[in-house]
C-alpha cells in the first residue's frame, strides 16, 4: 500500500493530488494529522506500519520521518534539518537555501507536472502575493480561472480545516482528482461549509470593540477561524492590532493576538509569547502573532499579559 500524510490546507491537499496524477497510482491511502498537531498520531503511525511505501508532504515532521522504518519520500518547502536516516529521501529546496511559496511547485519541479493544483497551493500558502508569480498566472490561465476564482477555491478545499474536519480533508484529494477544478466552484458540500465560516467569521469582526487603536473580540464557535478574524481586523480595518478570543473551542479556548508592523517595532512578542507560555499554556508564534490554546480558566490570566503591552 502507498501511504500519504500531508498537511491539512489547500498545498497539502493539491500536492498529494499532483503526487498521485505524476506516479499514476491506483491504489493509496492519504490521510492528515489530527488539524492543528504537528504529529504522527496513533492511527497514522497503525498505516505507516501496514504500508510499503510512505509519502510525506507539505507536513513539517522531521522528527517523525526520521523513526520511520519503510522508503519514504519527504517533500516539503518549510525549513528543517537534514534527514539522517538512510531510507527516506528528502526532496526540498530550502535545504540548499532556495526559497520556495510552497510544497506543490516543488512536487511539480520533481516530477515535471504542472497544472492548476500548482498554482493553487502557491495561492493557499501566500495570497494574493502568490499573482506576482508569472508561473502561478500563466498556469491558472491555462486552467481559464481568474484570480478571484483561485482564491474562492482556496476556501472551499480549506473549509474543512477550519471546520476542523479530519475525514473531510482527506477526501478532498479524492474529489480534486475526480472532478474538473472549475467544476469545484459549485461542490455543494464545500460551498455550504464556506458560507458559514464566512458567516462566522463577519459575526466575530462586527463584534469588535476598540481599545486604545487595538480591537478587542470574544466569541464562541467550533471553527479555526481566531487567524482569520484578527488578519481582517489589522490588514483590512487597520487596527493596530487585534486580541481574539475564542471562549469555546472544542472544549479549549483559543487566544490570538496580531500586531500591525509598525506596532512590532515597539512590542517584543518573543518576549509575550515566554510570558504566556510560563502560565502553562500551548503557545508560539512569530514577530508579529501570538497564538494560544489553553484551558478556558485560563482566558483571563492569558488577556492580562496581552493588556500589558496594549495599553
Amino acid at each position: 500500500m502507498h501511504l500519504i500524510v500531508h498537511h491539512w490546507d489547500t498545498d497539502g491537499v493539491t500536492s498529494a493530488a499532483l503526487l498521485v496524477r505524476a506516479l499514476k497510482l491506483e491504489e493509496f491511502t492519504n490521510m492528515t494529522a489530527p488539524i492543528g498537531e504537528f504529529r504522527f498520531d496513533e492511527r497514522i503511525w497503525n498505516a505507516v506500519e501496514k504500508a510499503e511505501k510512505l509519502y510525506v508532504l507539505d507536513f513539517n515532521v522531521p522528527g517523525e520521518v526520521e523513526r520511520v522504518r519503510i522508503p519514504t519520500l519527504f517533500m516539503d518547502h518549510h525549513t528543517q534539518p537534514k534527514i539522517k536516516n538512510p531510507l527516506v529521501e528528502q526532496v526540498n529546496p530550502s535545504l540548499d537555501g532556495d526559497y520556495y511559496p510552497s510544497c506543490s511547485l516543488v512536487v511539480s519541479e520533481h516530477f515535471g507536472l504542472f497544472n492548476a493544483w500548482s498554482a493553487l497551493g502557491v495561492v493557499g500558502d501566500i495570497g494574493k502575493k502568490a499573482f506576482e508569480l508569472e508561473t502561478v498566472n500563466e498556469l491558472l490561465r491555462k486552467a481559464n480561472l481568474s484570480r478571484t476564482e483561485a482564491l474562492r477555491l482556496i476556501e472551499l478545499i480549506d473549509s474543512s480545516y477550519i471546520a476542523m474536519e479530519r475525514e473531510a480533508v482527506e477526501g478532498a484529494v479524492g474529489i480534486l482528482l475526480e472532478n474538473d477544478v472549475r467544476d469545484l466552484l459549485e461542490y455543494e458540500p464545500w460551498v455550504r461549509k464556506a458560507e458559514a465560516i464566512r458567516d462566522a467569521i463577519e459575526e466575530a469582526v462586527s463584534g469588535a470593540e476598540e481599545r486604545n487603536g487595538f480591537a478587542f473580540v470574544e466569541f464562541e464557535s467550533p471553527f479555526n477561524i481566531i487567524s482569520k478574524v484578527a488578519r481582517k481586523l489589522v490588514w483590512e480595518m487597520n487596527y493596530r492590532g487585534a486580541v481574539v478570543v475564542n471562549g469555546n473551542f472544542h472544549g479549549k479556548a483559543q487566544v490570538y493576538f496580531r500586531i500591525s508592523p509598525e506596532e512590532a517595532q515597539r512590542i517584543d512578542m518573543a518576549e509575550v509569547i515566554a510570558r504566556v507560555k510560563s502560565l502553562g499554556t500551548n503557545a508560539g508564534g512569530k514577530r508579529e502573532v501570538l497564538g494560544c490554546v489553553c484551558e478556558r480558566d485560563k482566558i483571563e490570566d492569558v488577556l492580562k499579559i496581552i493588556e500589558e503591552y496594549t495599553r
